[in-house]
């Protein structure tokens, strides 16, 4: 079991390389802005999970970028680790349904 933080982080680095602010962004897009984290939380999160090798510095996406910004790009670990705990989570909310503790869920 990871932190929802590192998997916030893993999720946001799962499609492309992104700065640190990029990773914020794409926090608030799919939780909402209160789901956000500190500026300060974010990069010792990022800190911490280049230590741990689930991240690394990667390249920016596309010419021009900033290059002041690091970049950061999920590793094979890290991918790893991000499908092991979806899933778990996927499982935890099969236990969920199966309880009916979720409100039925909208038809496409």
């Amino acid at each position: 079991m990871i932190t929802a933080l590192t998997y916030q982080v893993l999720l946001a680095l799962a499609d492309t390389d992104r700065h640190g602010y990029g990773i914020i962004k794409e926090i608030e897009e799919h939780e909402g802005e209160d789901a956000a984290p500190s500026t300060g939380a974010l990069y010792l999160a990022l800190q911490r999970m280049e230590r741990e090798g689930l991240i690394a510095e990667g390249a920016p996406p596309r010419a021009g970028a900033d290059g002041r910004r690091r970049y950061y790009t999920v590793t094979r670990l890290g991918r790893s680790v991000a499908e092991q705990e979806s899933a778990r989570l996927a499982a935890l909310v099969r236990i969920a349904r199966q309880k009916k503790l979720l409100r039925r869920e909208a038809r496409a």
